[in-house]
């Protein structure tokens, strides 16, 4: 007589099959844990993300700006707080130059005469510091001045060098946006969630508050705190002037700033917090703080990164219209940042429109250009991020 010797973990071996056990069996590597939420929700994120072309094409602009200022910061030789000035020799036939003691010297020549040395760039007649971009493909160099010479004079012979100003004026200008949007979009979220939510007279005040600084005009309200504060308190936090005047004005931009996300946010929360899912944490016991952090305000967030895209490529065009009007908002009046250096192109195009009328007429176009680029392709990567970013994180755009 035989008998059949049951297979080990089936049913007839008088063992039982304990629902651990078939979880461990069934997930990949016998691990039997589930996968983290939060790195879940990262990947379906990331998903999302990928087939937005546009948006990829903004984080690598993003990426690319972040990898510049930090480049910048660490490794950079151009001075923190202020733009290295240049001067050109404007040497002919060997004669001596007029530069300063001190000043790093280029070689120029004006057009119409032979170049004294190799190596020499040639410049206006009328104009000794307009050095165009000395960059080459064939052979391909990049020369002195890659991005031209950012003019101060037309008829001087100094100069600031364009490409280091663009290369040390891209963690400042990072630095400068990121905190005065990010900071007023955290303020204006909380208190815009909690006037919503609350409503009633908690609403009509924050409401009320509200209208009262949007009423207030931007600039100069900017403006006049950051003279009052300078004169009232010209190290701020103990910081040297360059560091106090840029906390001073991030902090102008902030009171001025938050007004606009707090309505925002409002408006959606007006609507959250009517939903279901709202009530049924009410049911289950949450609390109001519970209720706002876990469920109004991450399902309120999504229209912020539309207004976030938007204003962190207006903050250096602000910045830009304050030093293009003369008043005095750096420590130094020819500071490393993109705003800054578009106000001083732009300011120093009369100079050379004057010129025309005189027959020379040379527009140097390379102020212009590069600073320009260089905030049009900040703005713009912004905007195609947080537009990737929203239709990734809202279920409710998701096809």
């Amino acid at each position: 007589m035989t008998f059949d010797t049951p297979t080990p973990g089936s049913p007839t071996d008088g063992s039982s099959t304990s629902p651990s056990s078939l979880r461990t069996a069934s997930t990949p590597g016998g691990s039997g844990r589930r996968p983290n939420p939060r790195i879940a929700q990262w990947k379906r994120t990331w998903y999302f993300l990928r087939g937005n072309t546009l948006a990829l094409i903004g984080l690598g602009i993003v990426i690319l700006i972040v990898g510049v200022a930090l480049y910048a910061g660490i490794f950079s030789h151009v001075s923190w707080d202020a733009l290295t000035e240049y001067c050109g020799t404007n040497q002919v036939d060997g004669g001596a130059s007029t530069c300063s003691l001190g000043f790093p010297t280029i070689c120029t020549y004006p057009a119409g005469s032979p170049p004294p040395a190799p190596g020499c760039y040639q410049t206006p007649a009328g104009n000794p510091s307009d050095v165009p971009p000395t960059w080459s493909i064939h052979p391909f160099a990049t020369g002195p001045l890659p991005m031209g010479a950012l003019t101060i004079n037309p008829d001087a012979q100094y100069f600031f060098n364009t490409y280091d100003g663009m290369l040390r004026g891209s963690d400042w200008s990072l630095i400068i946006s990121v905190s005065v949007v990010g900071t007023g979009a955290l303020i204006g979220l909380f208190v815009g969630a909690l006037s919503g939510y609350m409503g009633g007279v908690i609403d009509e005040t924050i409401m009320r508050l509200v209208d009262t600084f949007l009423s207030i005009p931007q600039i100069l309200f900017v403006i006049i705190f950051v003279a009052v504060i300078s004169e009232i308190h010209p190290r701020l936090f103990g910081l040297d002037a360059t560091g106090s005047a840029v906390l001073t004005l991030i902090i102008g931009f902030i009171i001025i700033w938050w007004p606009f996300y707090a309505r925002v946010v409002r408006g959606q929360v007006l609507v959250v917090r009517e939903q279901k899912y709202v009530e049924a944490a009410h049911a289950s016991g949450a609390g109001s703080g519970r209720t706002i952090l876990r469920h109004i305000v991450p399902n309120s967030v999504y229209p912020v990164f539309i207004q976030m895209s938007l204003d962190v490529g207006t903050v250096p065009l602000f910045l830009g219209v304050l030093v293009y009007l003369g008043f005095k908002i750096f420590s130094n009046p020819y500071f490393p940042e993109w705003g800054s250096i578009s106000a001083l192109s732009v300011s120093n195009l009369q100079g050379f429109l004057e010129t025309c009328q005189v027959g020379a007429c040379v527009i140097p176009w390379w102020q212009i250009f590069f600073p320009g680029l260089a905030l049009f392709l900040y703005a713009i990567s912004v905007n195609f991020l947080s537009d990737g970013l929203r239709d990734a994180l809202d279920p409710r755009l998701r096809r």
